[in-house]
């Protein structure tokens, strides 16, 4: 079912879509955008774990003091 889902026929639909709702001067710059999330969230991804203890000693400080 989803095997033939993205062929390039439906691929030029979905771009010339994206050309008419969004303009051609607009879709760069939401391409830039999506790219720099993409980014930032792998980025994230790999320092989470890290951030993920520094949070919870937070958290279990802000109880004690509640």
């Amino acid at each position: 079912m989803i095997e033939g889902l993205l062929r390039p026929q439906h691929l030029l639909i979905i771009l010339a879509v994206a050309v008419f709702v969004f303009g051609g001067k607009k879709l760069p710059e939401l391409g830039k955008g999506l790219g720099e999330g993409i980014k930032s969230f792998k980025e994230g991804l790999k320092h989470g774990t890290s951030g993920e203890t520094q949070n919870t000693d937070v958290s279990q400080t802000e109880k004690t003091q509640i």
